[in-house]
């Protein structure tokens, strides 16, 4: 090697802030040349001053710590650019542009890609020792944008990879499936919802093996589905009629008008309905004065709060507007107690008719009572559903569990499966073959559908660790919980960072690659990757350590541009994905369409014969 230049430039590190340096650089004296892809005839053979070329990233001022913390600030911890500026100002004395922030975050997801792929025979090996690892997969976005595929370990909770595809298709999910299999090994089951394209993916990722993987279904998506083709068509029908006769916006002027008229001695009238909630009066009379109508308004107040009966579970675990219909119903009732006798205070007497005339429709009008019936009817078939699956709402904790843990879940997981069938029975003897008990008789009909039609990828869970690394056996997660919990943690986290509640246009823009950041908060998912997180830098200088000419990204960027068009790409399902919006919306395309919109003037349909005309 000889010397080929020296050369003094600055640089940026966490350990030593702003520096400047004098790097000598040495090239190959016979004149040995590298491959290049960028270049026919290769690059010549050079080598950097290695103490300089681990700290900073090839061709940059910028060290491979900074790099890191950019990373991890952005796709672990969710700051914004300008917390992150601060940060490195604040603590390091280092001044960066936020352009430059955005730029180190997304080569900081090209280095992690990286060495997430560089580590998975170790990432392997250690699934291997677990006995196995059952694949979890599902796909998120946000208003049918961005749609983001993640296969899952659910035993140790790693995202195992990451896709942007173009919808939910199993030609688009499949490849990555056995991309997955191809790093990581054959998982040892595979838990999906019951949506077709992960049903068409799940069954032909297995199919053709010797050995069976069992593909389970998710039991929370099982019972939400039959919950919503049990409830959603009445459940609808309720809120229309609510909608309809305003019972909600004219129970929020009620509240309005009172609170008006209560004006500033509201916090008296207050302390008055709370002396008065606290009487013992046996019958309750209703009190005069402004604590009259605060008892009025406080009635009204506590049909709107109609969400309070709710478990925050969601539709159909929740029924909001038949629980706004029984409040309803109370709220009537009570106000014609306190009618019968009637209040001397007149201005209390007006807000309590006026109260009772907004709810009293509700039970008055037969429209209310059929949606209300059929609701209730079916609401029991389905909790003797979610009793008989015994199934929690909150995802249970990601550990492994213990061998008499396991039994225990095993023998559960068995009685569940009695407890189904002997459901599944009771229903078929309970069904009407006749008379009037049509909807009854739909409903059964549809459980039992959906039973036999998903029933086979319900059960499964156990799975039999080899004796090579302990033997025994271990449950997959009954749902995929799991994995929608990891999902719903981007989500809530990219809200804190954006602001915006909804994440259309950032899960347009951001990268898959980002979902493998979540996996550098599991410990032993770093201990395998670098060691710590303190040693990350370290891991990705070696993915340099090769070529330090350029950065990885621009390799990656290099190869990418030589492959043949369309070789490696997905197949387009979506109608309008976001590389033809922006091609459609150039100055260009809509240049030309007009262009080619004056070129022809508009041709006048031909003259009717006097034939035609008369048929016409």
């Amino acid at each position: 090697m000889r010397v080929r230049k020296t050369f003094a430039h600055g640089g940026l590190t966490l350990a030593h802030g702003a520096f400047h340096v004098r790097e000598t650089v040495h090239v190959c004296a016979a004149g040995c040349t590298q491959p290049d892809l960028a270049s026919a005839h290769g690059r010549a053979l050079i080598k950097r001053q290695a103490a300089v070329a681990e700290l900073l990233l090839p061709r940059s001022t910028v060290g491979y710590d900074v790099m890191a913390f950019v990373g991890l600030q952005r796709f672990v911890h969710y700051r914004q650019r300008d917390e992150i500026l601060a940060a490195l100002q604040q603590k390091y004395h280092i001044v960066l542009s936020s352009g430059e922030v955005s730029e180190l975050g997304r080569r900081f997801l090209v280095y992690l890609e990286a060495l997430h792929h560089a580590r998975a025979p170790d990432l392997r090996a250690a699934l291997a020792k677990d006995g196995g690892w059952p694949l979890h997969i599902d796909a998120t976005g946000e208003d049918g944008q961005g749609t983001l595929l993640v296969p899952y370990a659910g035993w140790r909770g790693w995202a195992m990879g990451a896709w942007k595809i173009p919808t939910e298709r199993a030609d688009a999910v499949l490849p990555k499936l056995r991309a997955v299999e191809a790093l990581f090994g054959a998982p040892c089951a595979v838990m999906r919802d019951l949506g077709k394209a992960m049903i068409e993916a799940a069954r032909d990722f297995v199919a053709g093996r010797e050995e069976l993987i069992p593909v389970l279904g998710c039991h929370m998506h099982f019972l939400k589905d039959i919950g919503k083709d049990l409830l959603r068509t009445a459940h609808d029908d309720l809120c229309d009629l609510f909608r309809r006769f305003e019972v909600l916006p004219r129970l929020r002027a009620l509240a309005r008008d009172l609170g008006r008229t209560l004006g500033t001695e509201i916090q008296q009238a207050r302390r008055e309905l709370t002396d008065w909630l606290a009487g013992t009066d046996p019958q309750f009379r209703l009190p005069e004065g402004n604590a009259g109508l605060a008892a009025v308004r406080a009635l009204g107040q506590w049909v709107l709060d109609y969400p309070d009966d709710g478990t925050n579970a969601g539709f159909p675990f929740d029924r909001p507007w038949l629980d706004l219909y029984l409040r309803c119903l109370r709220s009537c009732r009570a106000a014609e107690s306190w009618l019968r006798e009637p209040c001397a205070d007149r201005r209390v007497l007006l807000g309590l008719e006026r109260l009772h005339r907004i709810v009293e429709p509700v039970r008055s009008e037969l429209p209310f009572r059929v949606p209300v019936r059929t609701i209730q009817q079916r609401a029991r078939l389905f909790d003797e559903l979610r009793d008989a699956l015994r199934l929690q709402l909150k995802a249970p904790a990601n550990q492994l569990p213990a061998s008499a843990d396991a039994q225990h879940q095993s023998a559960e997981l068995r009685d569940i499966k009695k407890a189904v069938e002997k459901l599944e029975t009771s229903l078929k003897q309970r069904r009407p073959e006749r008379g009037p008990a049509e909807d009854l008789r739909k409903a059964i009909d549809l459980i039992l559908k959906h039973l036999d039609h998903h029933g086979p990828s319900l059960w499964g869970h156990v799975i039999a660790v080899p004796p090579t690394v302990g033997g025994g056996i271990r449950l997959v997660a009954r749902t995929n919980v799991l994995l929608e919990s990891f999902f719903h943690e981007i989500k809530h986290g990219e809200r804190r960072r954006s602001g915006r509640k909804v994440l259309t246009q950032d899960f347009e823009q951001l990268p898959a690659s980002a979902v493998l950041a979540r996996n550098l908060t599991k410990p032993d998912y770093v201990t395998i990757l670098c060691g710590t997180l303190d040693d990350l830098p370290h891991a990705f200088a070696q993915l340099d350590a090769l070529d330090r000419s350029r950065s990885l990204p621009a390799r990656i960027l290099t190869v990418a541009s030589t492959t043949v068009s369309g070789q490696d790409s997905d197949i387009v399902s979506s109608s309008l994905p976001r590389a033809d919006r922006d091609l459609v919306r150039t100055a260009a395309m809509q240049e030309r369409v007009l262009a080619e919109a004056r070129s022809h003037a508009p041709r006048r349909p031909p003259p009717l014969r006097a034939a035609q005309a008369t048929v016409v």
